[in-house]
C-alpha cells in the first residue's frame, strides 16, 4: 500500500514516513503543496496525509484543487488549527478525516486504516464516458448497452482513464494502479499491449482513449 505524506516539518515528516514504513506502507513524501498536488495527480494512492500549512500551496488548497481534478484518493489533514470553523472549512474542502497537532501516532493509524474500509471513497458509483459505462463494483463494461468482457487489468485501466477524465494520465500512474506492488516491472509495451486491447474491444465507442505523447493516455468523447 503507497501512501503520500506532505509536510514541511522535517522532523515530523521523518517521524511519520517511518512509522509508516514499520506499518507496512510504501511512502512518498512531499515538503509543499504544489508538489503534493502534482503526486495526487500522477499517482493512485490508498491514502494521503496532508499538512494543513504548507509552502507555495496550502493543504485545503491542494485538497480543492485535486478534487477539482477528479482525484478521490481518500485525504486525511493534519493542522494545529482546532477551532470548529477550521474543521468545516477543510471538510467542506473535500478532506475525509482532520486531525490535529500534536496527536498519537496509534490513532494516526486507525484514522487511516478506518478510510481505507470506506469503499465508496474508492469505487464510486457507475462511470460514464459518451456511451461507454463501466461498473468498478461489478467490473461491468458496456458501449452503447452492448456488454464488452474485460480482462481484470484492462478494467483497472479503463477505471482510472474515466476516473480521471479528460485529464491526462501519466504511464506510471497507469502502471501503479493496475500492477500495484509490482508496477516498477511493468514494461512501457507492456501498458501499450493492454491499452491497445482496451481501442480494440471500444471499438466504435464515442468515447476513445488518446495518446498524448511524452505525456501519458486520457480517455475523451471524439
Amino acid at each position: 500500500m503507497r501512501i503520500l505524506v506532505a509536510e514541511d516539518d522535517r522532523a515530523l515528516r521523518d517521524v511519520l514516513a517511518r512509522g509508516l514504513q514499520e506499518a507496512g506502507y510504501a511512502v512518498d513524501c512531499v515538503t509543499d503543496g504544489v508538489t503534493a498536488e502534482s503526486a495526487l495527480r500522477a499517482r493512485d494512492y490508498e491514502v494521503a496525509i496532508l499538512d494543513w500549512r504548507m509552502p507555495r500551496r496550502s493543504g485545503v488548497e491542494v485538497i480543492e484543487q485535486v478534487r477539482g481534478a477528479g482525484v478521490r484518493t481518500p485525504i486525511l489533514l493534519l493542522t494545529a488549527r482546532d477551532t470548529s470553523s477550521d474543521r468545516v472549512q477543510g471538510l467542506n474542502a473535500g478532506a475525509d478525516d482532520y486531525l490535529i497537532k500534536p496527536f498519537d501516532f496509534a490513532e494516526l493509524l486507525a484514522r487511516l486504516n478506518a478510510l481505507q474500509r470506506r469503499p465508496a471513497l474508492r469505487l464510486g458509483n457507475e462511470l460514464h464516458c459518451g456511451d461507454l459505462a463501466f461498473d468498478p463494483r461489478t467490473q461491468l463494461c458496456a458501449v452503447s448497452d452492448e456488454v464488452i468482457k474485460l480482462t481484470t487489468t484492462e478494467g483497472a485501466i479503463l477505471e482510472l482513464l474515466m476516473r480521471r477524465s479528460p485529464l491526462v494520465v501519466s504511464r506510471e500512474a497507469i502502471a501503479h494502479h493496475a500492477w500495484q506492488q509490482t508496477y516498477r516491472t511493468a514494461a512501457s509495451n507492456t501498458i501499450e499491449a493492454h491499452i491497445a486491447r482496451l481501442r480494440s474491444k471500444l471499438g466504435t465507442s464515442t468515447a476513445e482513449i488518446q495518446t498524448v505523447r511524452g505525456l501519458g493516455y486520457r480517455l475523451a468523447e471524439r
